[in-house]
């Protein structure tokens, strides 16, 4: 167990004169022990009390156990220049001696702490962690491992630097001095405390790096106004941002601090902090879950269908897409709360999608339920392919979000096979087309199509034809089949898009060419792994 010495003395004495509590004297004194904060509250003021009078051995251990490491706390080699103790325009209150621990301790057991606002009182009580963990049950989520996170009210960190600064002046007077990062974190006092709690109560391991955290979010209506002046002194720390209700940002406050003179500081807020009337409230207790990814390959069957919803100015075109048809039912088993879906490419709404199927990736956020076996899987993928004669999926597996990435890999140099069926205006014979089968590697120069303008930039895309193979059909049909770089538009290349895309089928045939039906027979990606 880490220690206080004699020289911790006259800041233990100070912060519990001016209402502060016991675990956070045991951060301004730079204590680094966690299971030191976890004693019950109760113990640590009377082992602080002990402290107090112990009068006798100046550079000893008392109460608190072994020697501490080398203090951060330096001492200086030139006294300091600092202000001269002024009134209120701009100096620290001056603090009385103290005399009567036992008024201190008294003092400060009663009273809401001035620097942490009860965090390290109050919510540190074995009732709370309860409370937590009846939230965390009741939602029902499925997880091995947690990790702990907490959002603290900006004008704590308003609070504890004011409190550092009437420290700083306590310690100049022993010609020594306090590094503001020396002093233990909140957050960090927090967690060392509560995350041992946590883990006994959910019967579960604490982990750095777990897909699940449970998060409590406090606030303290009372004092909230307390770092608006901030603003006043520091304006450029506070600028409006997006998706943000306030400026006064956890961030923003803490840039503003250590940008302010203290003169200035102290001109606008009482040091030491006082101590308020009520504790912090919980504003939420939240849980969530990693993402789980599903990956698969779906054929599309419909030429009424897009691949997502078809909405335009709120109103949708058609009841449903091969998006929704998927993920409804992953969205039911995995009981996430939403869900991002992407695909290797995309087919119009009246292209099918056949051979092995287009690779897809869903992203399911903040699922409940995480652990599906093999089997569970497959039996899930009949289940989507029973809903609809529209679409079936095929290889669905559970995949990480790293190996999502081969599916993008290499959009540009992938090749897809495509079946067109093809009317002409002028009557054809089957020599007329033979030709195309001896064209490889045609390259053309393709505008943004007409089509998808509004949504795509205007550029001149190169793209490759590598093969053509011809099937007569009758003088104005014949059946195309096409291996083509990704990324190329088919329906322009048979039809030019008024000269847009050149060459094309028709300048090809010196003919008017255009598209009655458009197939999709392979995506040459080697993913997901076939099951």
């Amino acid at each position: 167990m880490s220690s206080l010495t004699e020289k911790d003395k006259p800041i233990v004495q100070l912060l519990l004169s001016t209402g502060t509590c016991p675990r956070c004297i045991l951060r301004f004194c730079c204590v680094g022990t966690q299971t030191l904060y976890r004693h019950p509250y109760k113990d640590l003021m009377k082992d602080l009390k002990e402290f107090l009078k112990n009068n006798e051995e100046k550079e000893d251990t008392v109460c608190f156990g072994v020697v501490d490491p080398p203090c951060k706390r330096t001492r200086l080699e030139h006294t300091e220049e600092r202000p001269d103790d002024l009134n209120h325009n701009g100096a620290l209150q001056q603090i009385p001696s103290i005399n009567d621990e036992n008024t201190a301790m008294e003092t400060s057991a009663v009273k809401v702490c001035n620097v942490c606002l009860g965090i390290l009182q109050e919510f540190c009580e074995a009732d709370f962690v309860k409370k937590v963990c009846q939230k965390v049950n009741s939602a029902d989520y499925q997880f091995t491992s947690f990790v702990f996170s907490v959002s603290l009210p900006p004008q704590l960190s308003v609070r504890e630097h004011a409190a550092w600064l009437l420290v700083k002046q306590e310690m100049r007077k022993l010609d020594l001095s306090l590094a503001k990062d020396d002093i233990v974190q909140l957050k960090e006092a927090y967690k060392w405390i509560i995350h041992p709690q946590l883990s006994e109560e959910l019967s579960v391991p604490k982990k750095g790096a777990a897909l699940f955290e449970v998060s409590v979010v406090f606030a303290h209506p009372e004092t909230e106004e307390e770092c608006h002046f901030l603003a006043t002194a520091c304006p450029d720390c506070f600028k409006p941002a997006k998706n943000k209700q306030s400026v006064f940002t956890r961030m923003a406050v803490i840039k503003a601090l250590e940008k302010i003179k203290e003169e200035d500081f102290l001109k606008h807020f009482p040091c030491p902090p006082s101590s308020p009337k009520n504790l912090c409230v919980t504003l939420e207790i939240q849980c969530n879950n990693g993402a789980v990814f599903v990956a698969g390959r779906y054929n599309k069957y419909s030429r009424n269908l897009p691949q997502t919803p078809w909405i335009i100015d709120g109103e949708r075109k058609l009841e449903s897409s091969v998006e929704e048809l998927i993920s409804e039912h992953l969205m039911a088993e995995f009981k996430a709360d939403s869900f991002n879906f992407s695909s290797s490419g995309r087919e119009d709404v009246d292209v099918r999608t056949l051979g092995n199927g287009r690779p897809f990736a869903i992203e399911l956020v903040n699922p409940r339920r995480i652990h599906f076996t093999a089997e569970e899987m497959k039996g899930l993928q009949q289940t989507i392919n029973n809903s609809s004669d529209k679409i079936q999926v095929r290889d669905l597996q559970l995949v990480t979000r790293e190996a999502i990435g081969r599916m993008k890999e290499g959009e540009e140099e992938k090749t897809k096979t495509y079946s067109a069926l093809i009317w002409t205006d002028k009557a054809i014979q089957k020599e007329d087309i033979a030709f195309l089968d001896d064209i490889k590697e045609l390259k053309l120069d393709q505008k943004t199509p007409l089509r998808v303008l509004h949504r795509r930039p205007l550029a001149i895309r190169c793209r490759i034809i590598h093969t053509m193979k011809s099937e007569y059909i009758d003088e104005h049909h014949f059946r195309l089949q096409l291996k083509t770089q990704a990324g190329t538009y088919i329906k322009e290349f048979v039809h030019g898009d008024f000269g847009r895309t050149k060459p094309n089928i028709g300048s090809l045939l010196n003919r008017t060419a255009d598209i009655l039906e458009l197939d999709v027979e392979s995506v040459d990606v080697d993913w997901p792994p076939s099951l």
